[in-house]
C-alpha cells in the first residue's frame, strides 16, 4: 500500500488569542476500507440534512457512526482556549467512530458540506455488527489506526 506525501500544516491568526491549525487538503486519515463501507452501509440510514449542515457538535452524546457518501465533510476540534484544528474529509470517509466505541462524547465538531450525502449507523447496530462479525473489528482497527496516526503528525507539527 502506498502512503502519501506528509501534508505541511499551516497555522493562521484569526483574531486575539485564536489560532487556527489545518490541513490544506482533503485528509485521508478517516477513510474505510470498503469492504467495511459496504457492511455499514447494509445497516445504515440515510442523513437528512439541516440548513446548517452540522452533524454533530464537540461534546455531544454519540447517536452513532457517520458515512459520507458522497462530497466532503468538515470536522473541527477546539481546544480549552481558541485554537481550532480543522481538517476536511472525503467521501469514504468515517466519523464518530471512538465516541461510539467508547460511548463517550464526540471530541470534534462535524459539518457536511454543500452536496454532501451521508448514512447514520446507530451506536447499538455498530456494537451489534462488530460483535457478530469480527472480521470487521480489524477495518474499523485500521481506521482508528489512521485517525491516530494523523493526530500524532498533527501534534508534531505544534
Amino acid at each position: 500500500m502506498s502512503h502519501p506525501a506528509p501534508c505541511p500544516i499551516y497555522w493562521s491568526f484569526s483574531g486575539p488569542d485564536s489560532w487556527r491549525l489545518s490541513v490544506p487538503h482533503v485528509s485521508s486519515a478517516f477513510v474505510a476500507h470498503p469492504e467495511l463501507i459496504y457492511e455499514l452501509e447494509k445497516r445504515a440510514k440515510p442523513v437528512a440534512l439541516d440548513s446548517d449542515r452540522v452533524l454533530f457538535r464537540q461534546g455531544d452524546y454519540p447517536v452513532g457512526i457517520y458515512i459520507l457518501k458522497k462530497g466532503n465533510a468538515r470536522l473541527t476540534s477546539r481546544s480549552d482556549g481558541d485554537a481550532i484544528q480543522t481538517v476536511e474529509v472525503g467521501a469514504g470517509s468515517l466519523f464518530g467512530l471512538s465516541a461510539a466505541i467508547g460511548n463517550k462524547p464526540y471530541s470534534l465538531t462535524a459539518k457536511a458540506l454543500e452536496g454532501s450525502e451521508l448514512s447514520l449507523l446507530s451506536c447499538e447496530d455498530f456494537i451489534h455488527l462488530i460483535w457478530t462479525e469480527p472480521s470487521m473489528s480489524f477495518r474499523v482497527l485500521q481506521v482508528l489506526a489512521e485517525e491516530l496516526r494523523f493526530a500524532r503528525e498533527t501534534l508534531a507539527h505544534l
